[in-house]
């Protein structure tokens, strides 16, 4: 497991400098639902190396996440709701 430190220094990469052949293809990672939470979320980060910064495919994606209290699900349901 990453300590906070390293997770944010892996924060702080910056994409445009970044060769993309180094990254993860997210879509090699495989996630065995049968682990705990924990777990799983310990071998996706194992798996992925910078969860903020990977690749799908040709595209380079760089995770951003707020400092905020709202679950993607509150998101998603206020998002709807205005739909």
């Amino acid at each position: 497991m990453l300590t906070a430190d390293e997770l944010r220094q892996l924060q702080k990469i910056d994409p445009v400098g970044t060769d993309p052949d180094t990254l993860v293809d997210i879509c090699s990672v495989k996630i065995n639902t049968a682990l705990p939470k924990e777990e799983r979320i310990d071998d996706f980060i194992r798996q992925i190396k910078n969860p903020y910064l990977f690749k799908c495919g040709d595209l380079v994606i760089q995770s951003v996440f707020p400092d905020t209290d709202v679950t993607l699900n509150d998101r998603l349901k206020q998002y709807l709701k205005n739909v």
